[in-house]
């Protein structure tokens, strides 16, 4: 169950440090007027331990999952989080990174923490904003293509744009810890 003063903590500091009212175009190409920058919460010490404290209690909503995966870029410091909260509940979930685009140099890695995969592992995605929800998508099918299961989604923030609703459809279960209405409301 997420706490509801931890999740408030997190609206508070998204919104002192990471939701901006401007124009912007979007990873998915589109235009909006506001802005939220996850990753100015996540890289502080309390935003890493408010995000990974919440992502890991969203998981008990989820279907069961040995290991977590960020979505680049946004998605890489939760997975960090969510397995070291994971780590000190006697629960450790491992973390993955899940590139864009594979490395052209080194080990050509599309996923980072490989050595912790094993086939057909039940994973969850991490991502900080969902729009369409197509980088997640693209996501869960570079999991698939690397042997492992992904079983839910959870995120910082969907933006009421469709993107929950796509990864519903895709058969993910999903769980968002804030959406735009916590920052604009109707």
């Amino acid at each position: 169950m997420i706490d509801p003063a931890l999740r408030a903590r997190l609206v508070a500091l998204l919104t002192e440090r990471s939701f901006e009212r401007r124009r912007v175009v979007l990873a998915s190409g589109r235009e909006s007027d506001f802005f939220l920058d996850c990753k100015q919460v996540a890289l502080t010490a309390e935003g890493h331990a408010v995000l990974g404290q919440l992502m890991f209690q969203a998981l008990d909503d989820l279907p069961a999952t040995e290991a977590v995966a960020g979505v680049e870029l946004g998605g890489c410091p939760l997975a960090s989080a969510v397995s070291l909260i994971s780590f000190q509940k006697s629960r450790p979930l491992p973390a993955f990174y899940v590139r864009k685009t594979q490395k052209d140099h080194g080990m050509k890695k599309l996923i980072e923490g490989d050595k912790a995969m094993r086939p057909g592992m039940p994973v969850v995605l991490l991502e900080d904003v969902v729009t369409t929800g197509g980088s997640t998508l693209r996501a869960a099918d570079t999991l698939r293509a690397a042997g492992l299961l992904p079983v839910g989604v959870v995120v910082v923030v969907d933006r009421l744009e469709g993107g929950g609703q796509a990864l519903r459809d895709a058969n993910l279960p999903y769980v968002a810890l804030t959406t735009r209405k916590d920052f604009i409301p109707d």
